[in-house]
């Protein structure tokens, strides 16, 4: 029996920006993938505390008065964010999140932030992320590689692009195409899986930074490109 019988955990956030140090959290699902569909999907708003930056606003289309209007404290939402992914770990799903080292770490931060027991200290995940995956598999494919763009490659019908529920379950989705594409990442032990992918994210990392330090004009970009995958460590964040 492989990894692909059993069920996925999807996870994904919509946030106040994209510093998974100091912005917030403003939606978040936690997405029960099994048999190739999702069984249970969890969605939450929270009201940030935080003015939502108006980019934000236009990706996923929140804004500050609704998230204060109709979200729960942030506190409550991170909590129970955190214990959701706790269950699923402990039945031993894997999680799946793209691009996992903002969504991780911008959920430890806010676990610090309001002093919740995070999921890294609660627990030990196994980490699927397509992007990941997906870079390995087809490494020269040329062209962006956004989930909706991994969507259209492996086929899946993504059902509303920065929706946080529709996020997590395209993720899986994708993430369980990329097994089938290849039978391989398939057959790999979930937990030799989330250590090559460590060296995977290390090394499509490396190359990025190269890429930006050796163009002009982008030079500047190379020293924030991390090679830490699936979780930034703490460097000091903004309360």
């Amino acid at each position: 029996m492989t990894w692909t019988s059993g069920p996925l955990c999807g996870f994904d956030l919509e946030t106040t920006g994209v510093r998974p140090e100091a912005d917030r959290i403003v939606t978040a699902a936690v997405v029960s993938y099994d048999g190739g569909r999702p069984a249970r999907t969890l969605t939450w708003m929270a009201d940030p505390g935080v003015e939502i930056s108006p980019g934000a606003t236009r990706v996923h289309g929140i804004t500050t008065e609704r998230a204060r209007t109709e979200g729960q404290p942030a506190a409550l939402v991170v909590a129970e964010v955190v214990a959701a992914l706790v269950a699923a770990v402990e039945t031993g799903a894997p999680l799946v999140v793209m691009n996992a080292p903002f969504d991780l770490t911008m959920l430890e931060r806010e676990a610090e932030r309001y002093g919740v027991r995070s999921l890294f200290s609660a627990s030990v995940p196994l980490v699927l992320d397509p992007r990941i995956l997906d870079k390995h598999v087809d490494r020269y494919r040329r062209g962006s590689r956004r989930l909706e763009d991994l969507c259209r490659t492996y086929g899946v019908v993504h059902g509303g692009a920065h929706d946080a529920g529709a996020d997590a379950v395209a993720a899986c989705a994708v993430t369980a195409a990329i097994a089938e594409a290849y039978p391989w990442i398939g057959k790999t032990p979930l937990e030799d899986l989330h250590e090559q992918q460590v060296r995977w994210a290390a090394d499509q990392q490396a190359a990025l930074r190269a890429h930006f330090a050796s163009t002009p004009g982008k030079e500047l970009r190379a020293a924030s490109v991390s090679t830490d995958w699936p979780l930034a460590p703490s460097v000091g964040w903004g309360r």
